[in-house]
């Protein structure tokens, strides 16, 4: 029988084809895929979102991993107003990350914006700023262990400071570590502030007992003598003040990272989405990445796409479940 040559060779070249499209489908993607970002920051400037935004798309230049930067702040609605944007203007935003943090949690479950994650694409998570508590220099208190004790034997001697208002992330952490150590959070004494300096003149003046705010914060405090760090909320003593123990190492189970990391649009392509994770994770790599992070004592928490996705939940069940004992949530 006569071969059909054509046939052969239109079914090599289809097989051929085939074969590249497999390749091509098949290649991970790169950094070098991202050659400019515009980041939108939902808050002012000089706030820890503007910080971390910044910071982000300063290593990013400098390490020459991206061409071009832009950054956007979009104040208003407790972070609502440019997540809103974000959502409502997807068709022109591949090219943008939302940085966000925690209180697009606390936020979303208290309705402050009726969006929650679950509206955007998850990109990953970046840096953790741990809680951490602590106490004027010359306090009685020299562990925490003998802050939980006088707090279970008369509740209202230890008031707890914090720079924001009740229900927000310096409230529920210490409820949530007191809880672990078997006392009742609902009685738990915390004095809500303005702001982390207006906490921190409370303490001082001694209003209040404890400070709960950022482990960044604190390690700057701690450093300049005025005060000590007694605990904090990471898996493992930190590098920056490896002295200073984790509540779990103390015997109460619970950890906590106010984490910051970034958003794209909903809906963003498997393809463009892998590809701003390569470029955060090569990120990590850099000199300049690790000098930033070190002058601003952040912590590297690298989660990308579905490990995300899962530490937002548990974040979300946590916290809801924390809200709901403390009378925050129905």
């Amino acid at each position: 029988m006569k071969k059909n040559s054509f046939g052969i060779s239109r079914l090599g070249a289809t097989i051929a084809a085939c074969s590249l499209a497999l390749m091509m489908f098949a290649t991970p993607a790169s950094s070098s895929d991202v050659k400019e970002l515009h980041f939108l920051i939902p808050g002012g400037a000089g706030g820890g979102w503007d910080g971390t935004a910044r910071g982000v798309g300063k290593a990013l230049l400098d390490s020459k991993l991206v061409e071009q930067a832009s950054f956007e702040n979009m104040s208003g609605g407790g972070g609502g107003k440019a997540l809103n944007h974000l959502i409502s203007t997807k068709e022109r935003q591949e090219h943008t990350l939302l940085v966000n943090s925690t209180p697009i949690i606390i936020r979303s479950l208290t309705g402050v914006f009726p969006q929650s994650f679950r509206d955007l694409t998850p990109i990953a998570s970046v840096i953790a700023d741990y809680a951490a508590f602590v106490v004027p220099k010359n306090s009685k208190y020299t562990s925490f262990d003998q802050v939980i004790a006088d707090f279970k034997k008369d509740p209202k001697s230890v008031k707890v400071a914090g720079g924001s208002v009740k229900g927000s992330m310096d409230h529920l952490v210490p409820a949530m570590v007191i809880q672990a150590a078997g006392g009742d959070p609902l009685k738990l004494k915390y004095i809500p502030y303005d702001a982390g300096g207006k906490a921190m003149a409370g303490l001082l003046s001694g209003d209040t007992q404890v400070l709960s705010t950022g482990f960044g914060e604190a390690l700057g405090l701690a450093k300049q003598g005025e005060v000590r760090i007694l605990a904090v909320t990471s898996a493992e003593r930190l590098s920056q003040a490896p002295e200073v123990p984790t509540v779990k190492e103390l015997g109460m189970d619970v950890t906590f990272a106010n984490w910051r990391g970034f958003f794209g649009i909903p809906g963003l392509s498997d393809e463009k989405a892998e590809a701003y994770r390569a470029l955060l994770k090569e990120m990590y790599t850099t000199e300049d990445w690790e000098k930033i992070r070190q002058q601003r004592g952040w912590q590297n928490l690298y989660q990308p796409g579905d490990e995300f996705y899962a530490f937002l939940e548990e974040q979300e069940k946590a916290i809801g479940s924390m809200m709901k004992q403390l009378g925050f949530l129905q």
